[in-house]
């Protein structure tokens, strides 16, 4: 059935592994009567995980998308967008990008195990964009679930802000609502003490409403008004509702589609994601309207290479209609495609729409210029519009691969192109010095997920081993440098001098180049002749081989020949002047170091810390929950090439880490005089 931008509910189902997010969105799509039947993880029946993997490893390892129209009480339909996105950290490129097409993220969490690392992320990471957030404690009906102790420790951990909207009874059999109803009992108590709390933090974030309430009472307020300002407490994160479900018994399940369709907000009511026009420093923010007439902006969130409909692009309308026959750019391009087909998701399944109005989700398929994050627009007036940036865990593990049979390496490159374009966690590097294909992601299991992938999808069988280290250079102080480079063949020479300042930059400063040539002593013409010189020692390094950054180049001087001047005397001179001033600037080897968090049992904390500490790592803390011990350490990357299997001995399988990106620093003196003679040998036959 038609429906408008105000009938429709986009929410994200997130959180730690385990606690049934899954299991969830079958029963929410079973209640709002999109599923027949509810499908099972064990039986690998579900909408989500139809991957083959997926259903192997019984988790989710891609967001998967679905919808249901759901009636409710007043007749008015709700169109309910709902994407399952995967738990695991090591899959967490597509669970953000996710997070980005939704005004709601509801963070699932398990009854029983309570608070994981994983919720604290999400919850951040939601807060951090600016999204409506939802805590739906799952499995209320466990025996061992102790859901007083479990609420209290929600509000410790996010704050006062947190309130039930519901509260379960019957043992977990059911749940009564505690923001319209003023009268009951509950499992955690009568209900009119948890009502007073949520109607107090909602009145208090409208001035209106609550001068109304100090005056009438709860009794003298409009029904919209409470509506209204449950809204405003959600997008101001004043309020982050909890809602009580058992996924597996269905209690609770109707009354989260309800609330949803109450209280949650439409796409013309959330807190609207920023786009920007322009590139760099020139970009302006600019407001997508949720306006059906206007022209078309819609931002691709996810792309998946299906064998059988081929590129599909799923993405999110921000303004204006996207009908079938439309003709749709992306991004800057000056060729429009026309939208054949309009597709909605329901797992693996397409169902062919007419329209997709704004704030909707749908698909479009066989365009192959579609990529993450492109802007689809209708107009070269909405050129160079893109949305801001999303922040992704730098991928830190990585593998060096090739092709295990000969004539495949073409065929291998284009798989790893597709299997890129789906995970923005998924990196492809070439190394041109090593000539090494290097894949990069977010865990080692990413990474092998990756690898069984191009066997069972393209049928491309590689051969891995650890990549080279990123190390880069620097240097530790200011210096000059000088070059005269002179050649006479007999004919015409080759003349060019440079003289030169370097000096360090802070870390991260990355490379400036400035020419203070004065007098014309090097003619403009010669100077990006000086500047390739010296890109050509930043590429290649100049003390262990590595590229440097953070420094500044001034050339000031130099000196040149009417005849004998040429680009490539300069190039070459720019280059050994170079040289000559890291030389005496105290060159230094850098390595990345990164931010560990290593969760395991408990028990195993001192083995842990104790490995950690023989790879030089610096422990910046531990934190304990139910029997799990969290440890976070800053440990330089080149330590922790076994730890994988180190870890696995350790705990018996039980520990999981992940990584993340800190900074660079220089690399103790004997490591960098190891890597210094091993790029000698290399360096001498230039």
């Amino acid at each position: 059935m038609p429906y408008s931008t105000a009938q429709i509910r986009n929410v994200a189902l997130a959180g730690h592994p385990g606690a049934g997010k899954t299991t969830l969105f079958e029963a929410l799509l079973l209640a709002g009567g999109a599923l027949q039947a509810a499908g099972s993880i064990e039986r690998g029946t579900t909408v989500s995980d139809h991957d083959p993997m997926e259903k192997d490893r019984g988790h989710s390892m891609d967001s998967a998308i679905a919808s249901t129209e759901h009636a409710a009480a007043d007749g008015q339909l709700v169109h309910l967008n709902l994407i399952d996105t995967p738990g695991y950290p090591d899959f967490r490129g597509p669970a953000l990008s996710a997070l980005a097409a939704v005004e709601t993220v509801a963070i699932v969490v398990d009854a029983d195990t309570g608070i994981g690392y994983g919720t604290r992320r999400l919850m951040a990471h939601a807060k951090a964009r600016n999204l409506c957030r939802v805590l739906v404690v799952n499995k209320i009906d466990h025996p061992g679930a102790k859901l007083g102790v479990l609420l209290d420790t929600l509000r410790e951990t996010f704050g006062p802000e947190v309130l039930p909207l519901n509260l379960p009874c019957e043992g977990g059999r059911q749940v009564v609502d505690c923001f319209w109803k003023t009268t009951g009992e509950s499992n955690l108590g009568p209900v009119a003490g948890w009502h007073q709390k949520i109607i107090d933090q909602v009145v208090e974030v409208n001035e209106a409403v609550m001068d109304h309430y100090l005056e009438q009472g709860e009794s003298g307020l409009q029904r919209q008004e409470l509506h209204d300002a449950f809204e405003q407490c959600l997008r101001e994160g004043h309020l982050v509702p909890v809602c009580f479900v058992s996924a597996r018994s269905g209690a609770g399940v109707r009354e989260l589609l309800d609330i949803a369709e109450k209280l949650f907000p439409h796409p013309g009511e959330g807190n609207p994601p920023q786009f920007l026009k322009g590139s760099g420093d020139d970009a302006v923010p600019i407001q997508a309207r949720p306006d059906p007439e206007a022209h078309v902006i819609a931002d691709v969130f996810r792309v998946v290479n299906d064998p059988f409909v081929g590129k599909l692009g799923i993405f999110r309308v921000y303004q204006g209609t996207v009908r079938k026959d439309t003709q749709l750019f992306v991004d800057d391009g000056k060729k429009a495609f026309k939208v054949a087909h309009l597709f909605k998701l329901k797992g693996k399944d397409h169902v062919e729409i007419a329209r997709a109005v704004p704030g909707d989700i749908a698909a479009v398929a066989k365009i192959e210029d579609l990529h993450f994050d492109a802007v689809l627009h209708d107009s070269h007036d909405e050129d160079g519009i893109r949305l801001a940036p999303l922040a992704f865990p730098k991928p830190m593990f990585g593998l060096a691969i090739d092709a295990t049979r000969k004539g495949q390496e073409q065929k291998l490159a284009t798989a790893l192109q597709r299997l890129s374009e789906e995970d923005p966690c998924f990196q492809v590097e070439h190394e041109t010095e090593t000539n090494e294909t290097v894949i990069r992601g977010l865990s080692d299991l990413h990474l092998r997920v990756n690898l069984e992938r191009l066997k069972d999808r393209y049928g491309v069988e590689v051969s891995s081993r650890p990549p080279r280290i990123a190390y880069r250079e620097t240097i530790g102080a200011a210096a000059e440098g000088h070059h005269r480079h002179k050649k006479q063949t007999g004919g015409a020479g080759q003349f060019g001098e440079v003289f030169l300042r370097i000096e360090p930059l802070p870390r991260g400063g990355g490379f400036e180049f400035i020419d203070a040539v004065k007098g014309g002593t090097i003619p403009g013409q010669f100077l990006p002749a000086v500047e390739k010189g010296v890109r050509q020692v930043l590429h290649g390094g100049a003390l262990a081989g590595y590229p440097i950054q953070d420094v500044r180049v001034t050339v000031y001087d130099g000196k040149h020949h009417a005849v004998d001047s040429k680009e490539v005397a300069f190039v070459a001179a720019g280059k050994k002047a170079f040289l000559d001033a890291i030389g005496k600037a105290r060159p230094q080897v850098l390595e990345p170091i990164v931010d560990l968090e290593v969760s395991a049992p408990e028990a195993q904390v001192g083995d842990i810390t104790g490995g950690l500490s023989s790879k030089r790592a610096r422990i910046n803390g531990t934190d304990s929950a139910r029997g799990e011990i969290l440890v976070k350490a800053q440990v330089p990357l080149s330590e922790l090439e076994a730890y994988a299997a180190e870890l696995k001995s350790v705990t018996a399988g039980k520990g999981r880490y992940r990584l993340d990106f800190s900074h660079y620093e220089p690399v103790p003196e004997h490591v960098q005089k190891k890597l210094v003679e091993a790029y000698k040998p290399r360096h001498e036959d230039d």
